[in-house]
């Protein structure tokens, strides 16, 4: 088997580089932590009538070091324990050992920041710091690998859902919100969905490398439906929330823009859920799901009052 680290036609730092860029924007973009930061954000400025601009921009740059960090992690670990090489072991892939530095740096970075942001936010923001960095840099890294243990979904959307909402709350306002809990469950459940049926194609690998994510547990056809119910249910705290006063009533518009793709997902998975390449589109749907919802969940909050 081809050292994965030692390949003998690696490819030119300009190539390894946009690789990586690539990855880092689109991760980003859609699965980290932008949309649930600018939500809390929105929350504090919409809901608390309190915001402030220099934290918000120096948390910023706190979330995406975080996002290359736990990329890089992700990259380096994935092509040590040869995750996606599992059905061609002979096939080149070439990830260079400054991937795993590149990603000890960031996470650094990212803490620095994050201490220093606890001054200005108290200690609360101290401990949503540590559970961020301690999903991230467990996610796929040892000893704990997190998404080898079947918690690999559920520290997703407690990231990405209550620990960054909140605490990006708590920058601006220095006190806990009842109703941004349940905000920040909007993007928590929708990611959750999405990392769960991000896991439908690939399960034959992942259940040949050890990990034991829940659509490993319970089959690719009850990840079907867990997947549906998790960013379904996501849906329906947006638009429950809305009409029970405790978000502004403009909320129920995200639900209404995130529905039709829930639904055009349902389709396309119907019955594809077992040949992956057709099953590309239902995850695609969910992708921008929860990217359409969130971004107008955010905006609802900040502006819809």
């Amino acid at each position: 088997m081809t050292d994965v680290f030692s390949a003998p036609h690696a490819p030119s730092e300009q190539t390894l580089i946009m690789k990586v860029a690539s990855v880092v924007r689109y991760r980003f973009f859609l699965y980290a932590g932008l949309l649930p930061y600018l939500l809390g954000a929105g929350w504090a400025y919409g809901v608390e009538k309190t915001f402030k601009p220099g934290v918000f921009w120096i948390g910023l740059l706190g979330i995406f070091l975080s996002v290359v960090g736990v990329e890089s992690f992700n990259e380096y670990f994935d092509a040590k324990m040869g995750t996606d090489r599992v059905f061609n072991p002979d096939a080149e892939e070439y990830i260079p050992e400054w991937m795993f530095s590149l990603g000890v740096a960031a996470f650094a970075l990212a803490a620095a920041i994050g201490m220093y942001l606890a001054w200005e936010g108290g200690w609360p923001v101290v401990l949503y710091t540590l559970l961020g960095g301690a999903a991230a840099v467990w996610y796929v890294g040892p000893p704990v690998r997190w998404v080898y243990r079947g918690l690999g979904e559920t520290v997703i959307g407690l990231s990405y859902g209550p620990w960054m909402v909140l605490g990006s709350v708590q920058l601006h306002t220095h006190h806990f919100s009842w109703g941004a809990l349940l905000a920040s469950l909007v993007p928590g459940l929708l990611i959750m969905g999405l990392a769960t049926v991000n896991n439908i194609p690939d399960f034959h690998q992942d259940r040949l490398v050890g990990k034991k994510n829940l659509v490993v547990r319970l089959g690719r056809k009850n990840g079907r439906y867990l997947y549906l119910a998790l960013s379904g249910l996501g849906l329906l705290v947006c638009a429950g929330g809305a009409v029970a006063g405790i978000f502004p009533r403009a909320a129920v518009l995200a639900a209404a823009a995130g529905t039709p793709l829930w639904y055009l997902s349902l389709k396309a998975g119907q019955d594809t859920w077992d040949t992956p390449r057709l099953f590309v589109p239902a995850v695609m749907r969910i992708v921008q799901c929860y990217a359409l919802t969130t971004a107008v969940f955010a905006l609802a909050v900040a502006f819809g009052a």
